[in-house]
């Protein structure tokens, strides 16, 4: 490390995390939560807390696996999960609740439940995994949790649906966002079925839905609308495909405690594109462990027996005891209903039917034997618990066992209309095999027993889908007509192509790939050199925070082709002999857009923090494939707070010395003198100010207010070091920073605003 001169010395205090040892979410470790209070009876203050209904919350510290963070707040949550006096309540805790900003691997707040309804512990990890396949859901995983070094018991670790979560599934959170969870639900009421019964007025829908955005009660009212008095817009303001994948994960695992039984347990978010997206949440009673009401042919409750043979179309077909439109509106159109049931069939035979689902549940009951085991407060036996996966117990109410419930489900779906006679569709190939930007591509599948099929694609990994049929008439690349080859072309407008496969006939549909249209086939091209460069970097960042306002060093990618480009692919390297050492997530920029990476070694926060940092002392930069097709390189020496090392000009030109400009076109006679040997930077500055001279020799600094009088200095220093000046010692107004050398004397003007 280069030595840095402070002319003004203040402490500073850094507060240091020890690194996590294993992400939170890691399903094959039982993690280790610590909750500490001051208080004693912290058990009496939370319930009085949670009694007064308002969120609020004790301060403690949490420990997570070894990492201790200060400041936190925690309140119990639930509502039939929690009970006064129990002995194992869930838990709400905000980490950045007193310290801004605070996190544990990105996570601002953490979910833990109690395992409540759930003898086999099984349930709601299960079922948060497989609708990760699907849909934008949570993750979740399991730890023990101790209260003043008292175990509670073991709980589920569950991912808040935050605005991390939001930007890590649909690339931003400005949207509006809503809770459907009501504080009281009532069987014949509305609660938050999204029925437009509370009225034209917002007001009367702020008792039902928790607005989690700054905005968005007139969004929320348009798609209220449209669900129940023009079906025809719903297209245009819901994401109808995430709706659908919601509705078949709770018909096929028969999760009930949700939209379908009393209109509950989801979020809705309002993506850039406009459309209304469902986020399912709550999940511990699937698997039929809710069994109270489906809100329509058993509206007074139903048994085991019963829910393995529930008609997945029962909001369709029977009848709704209170407004179901999210389902009904939907279902109205019969592609939709084959698409939907295409959906259940998805998750059945890629979970059940081959038997993975339940090597993953031997594996997680392997894992938390122990740990059940020596929880004391647990709600059921061990041997219910040994017995739960495959077996019906019975405690207070009979718990169906998941294995036996789900070969029932199985066996009953079969017999259901538009389950099965799907058609088939073989794995679809591209022409060309190597796609240029600009250049038109055919798709063609082999499609059996279909009536009509589409493709639908993109160029970037969110946003909406263009459709286009897909057809056997012998004039779309298709061979011969009627040969079973279907075939459409289209223009590929960026380097990445996303895209799915739908066919159906009169009894039922099909998606290729079976997860569409949250998985897609994939087709992207590699990149020329020049069309996607780095554009600047900054390898000794002082002044540049992050979201979490840490300022470590960036990297800035610019986009200089004419076309949208995805990172698909790509790695960034500060090593040559080993250019795949990260890689990048999947970015989609436009044409003239730029992208920070966070070159920090932090790479859990989110996806833009590469695994490496920059070397302020000097080094290289690599934008590649693989070491034999390396997009861009930057080679660097010594760095300063003061400058960045940015192209000239922008997104074209060779690299020099500059001004940062984060994020925007580099204009390098912005904010540095002319005379570039005597730099001070910012200037004018209310924060660090710092200074270099670009010259050998020794000299000597001194800093001097307008009236003449010296405020600093003599300091003896040598030329080509970093001179930085704490300049909260210094009061608004004008200065000067002599220099002076055995040969020379350099002068600077320097002005300090509040």
């Amino acid at each position: 490390m280069r030595d840095r001169i402070l002319l003004l010395v203040v402490a500073i205090v850094a507060v240091l995390q020890a690194r996590p040892q294993s992400d939170l979410f890691d399903l094959g470790v039982v993690h280790e939560i610590r909750l500490t209070f001051a208080e004693a009876d912290w058990r009496s203050q939370l319930e009085d807390l949670y009694t007064q209904g308002e969120n609020g919350r004790l301060t403690g510290q949490v420990s997570i696996d070894g990492t201790v963070l200060q400041g936190c707040g925690i309140r119990f949550k639930g509502y039939s999960s929690y009970s006064s006096g129990r002995a194992k309540n869930p838990f709400n805790i905000d980490l950045n609740h007193t310290v801004s900003g605070q996190d544990y691997q990105g996570q601002k707040k953490i979910k833990l439940s109690n395992v409540f309804q759930d003898p086999s512990f099984l349930r709601e990890v299960l079922t948060y995994q497989i609708a990760r396949d699907y849909m934008p859901a949570s993750r979740a995983s399991y730890a023990n949790v101790f209260v003043n070094d008292t175990l509670q018991g073991l709980y589920v670790v569950t991912e808040d649906v935050s605005n991390d979560f939001l930007k890590a599934h649909f690339g931003e959170n400005n949207g509006a966002f809503f809770k459907g969870n009501p504080p009281m639900v009532d069987l014949t009421g509305d609660n938050c079925n999204l029925s437009d019964a509370p009225g034209a007025d917002s007001a009367g829908y702020y008792s039902l839905y928790e607005m989690q955005s700054t905005l968005g009660w007139g969004h929320l009212l348009e798609l209220i609308d449209a669900l129940n008095v023009n079906p025809q817009r719903i297209d245009s303001v819901l994401n109808v495909d995430r709706a659908l994948w919601m509705h078949a994960l709770n018909y096929a695992l028969i999760n009930f405690d949700s939209y379908v039984g009393y209109a509950q347990n989801y979020y809705l978010y309002r993506d850039n594109e406009g459309l209304w997206n469902t986020i399912p949440w709550d999940m511990n009673m699937s698997f039929g462990a809710f069994r109270l009401s489906d809100a329509s042919t058993y509206w007074n409750g139903f048994s085991v027996t019963q829910a393995a043979s529930i008609n997945p179309l029962s909001h369709y077909s029977g009848v709704s005891v209170s407004e179901r439109p999210l389902m009904r509106s939907l279902f109205e159109v019969p592609m939709h209903r084959r698409m939907y049931l295409a959906h259940i069939r998805a998750i059945i035979e890629e979970h059940f039917v081959n038997g993975d689902i339940y090597q993953l549940a031997e594996q997680l009951r392997t894992l938390i034997d122990p740990h059940v085991q020596a929880d004391a407060n647990k709600f059921y036996s061990y041997q219910g618990f040994l017995d739960n996966l495959a077996d019906q117990v019975s405690f207070t109410i009979a718990y169906p066992g998941i294995a036996s419930l789900m070969n029932s489900r199985n066996a009953y779906l079969q017999t259901v209309q538009g389950y099965t006679g799907q058609p088939g569709i073989s794995w679809p190939q591209n022409a060309p095999v190597d796609i240029s930007v600009g250049e038109a591509i055919t798709i063609t599948s082999a499609i059996s027993d279909a009536d009509s099929a589409f493709i639908a694609y993109r160029f970037a990994e969110r946003g909406r889908f263009e459709r286009i049929a897909m057809l056997d008439d012998g004039a779309h690349g298709d061979g011969a007509a009627g040969d079973g080859l279907y075939g459409a072309t289209f223009i590929a407008e960026a380097n990445l192509v996303e895209y799915y496969i739908y066919a159906e006939n009169a009894m039922a549909g099909e998606f290729s790939p079976r997860g569409a249209a949250y998985k897609t086939h994939r087709i992207f091209t590699r990149l020329a050199p020049g069309s996607l460069v780095v554009n600047e970097l900054m390898a000794d960042n002082r002044t540049q925070p992050d979201a979490s306002g840490s300022t470590g060093d960036w990297i800035e990618l610019f986009n200089a082709s004419d076309a949208v480009i995805t990172t698909n692919g790509l790695y960034l390297s500060d090593d040559p002999a080993d250019v795949q050492k990260w890689y990048m997530p999947a970015f989609t920029l436009a044409p003239g857009e730029y992208l920070i990476i966070w070159a920090d070694d932090r790479e859990w926060v989110d996806d833009c923090h590469a695994s490496f940092k920059l070397d302020a002392d000097g080094g290289s930069l690599l934008l590649a494939y693989d070491a034999d097709n390396v997009i861009d390189q930057v080679s660097y020496g010594a760095q300063y707070p003061i400058y960045s090392w940015a192209r000239s000009p922008n997104g074209t030109g060779g690299f020099t010395r500059m001004s940062p400009t984060f994020k925007a076109y580099n204009l390098p006679t912005v904010g540095l003198d002319a005379d570039a040997s005597f730099q001070l930077w910012p200037n004018p500055g209310s924060t660090d100010v710092f200074a270099f001279i670009d010259r050998d020799g020794e000299f000597e600094v001194e800093v001097f207010r307008s009236d003449g009088q010296r405020v600093a200095g003599p300091a003896a220093l040598a030329g080509r070091q970093l001179i930085e000046l704490r300049t909260f010692a210094l009061a608004a107004g004008h200065y000067t920073l002599r220099a002076t050398f055995g040969d020379a004397t350099l002068t600077k003007p320097l002005l300090i605003i509040p």
